[in-house]
């Protein structure tokens, strides 16, 4: 058991962890076996995302310290984690919904994204979107696409040159 003062300073390093998040996604974990709670967090870790496991109404203070009104973390059903991610908006929210196709015991229940609250629904939403560098290597193949199409175009034609003079040749000898 916890004593007040460690109460306190839990909710004050919680409270600067998810100020320093870019994304925060609520699990319900209840029945997850340890070998397999030991994946999630190997895989979580790998990405650079935290997962804490707290009381319900210490997360609630933490997020109401934090500046999220409206979180009630203590009404979810369940055993509650929360997973911050500081890289990347998008990595807990992927990870958790992959992981939770395998496993049955896990199931994402909400989340935050900077400052705003979202729905199991939209947390669903947000690990479907393509990471950083995804998106980033999709601009580039964009913005590659026209240049690439000109090349092909100017090679398109001096083919051509050379498949006519070829004929020239074949003709002549």
């Amino acid at each position: 058991m916890l004593t007040r003062n460690q109460k306190q300073e839990l909710v004050k390093e919680l409270t600067e962890k998810i100020k320093a998040a870019k994304s925060a996604v609520f699990v319900d974990f209840k029945g997850l076996k340890v070998k397999d709670a030991t994946i999630l967090k190997k895989s979580l870790r790998e990405a650079g995302v935290s997962y804490v496991v707290v009381r319900k109404t210490l997360i609630d203070i933490a997020l109401k310290n934090a500046g999220i009104e409206g979180a009630s973390i203590a009404k979810m059903e369940g055993q509650i984690a929360l997973s911050l991610s500081n890289q990347d908006e998008v990595s807990a929210a992927k990870i958790i919904d992959t992981f939770a196709k395998t496993n049955e015991n896990v199931k994402m229940l909400g989340g935050v994204l900077g400052s705003q609250l979202m729905s199991m629904a939209e947390v669903k939403a947000l690990a479907k979107v393509p990471s950083k560098e995804q998106l980033l290597g999709q601009l580039v193949g964009t913005l590659n696409a026209p240049i690439s199409g000109f090349v092909n175009v100017l090679a398109g034609n001096l083919r051509g040159l050379v498949q006519v003079l070829n004929a020239v040749k074949e003709q002549k000898a």
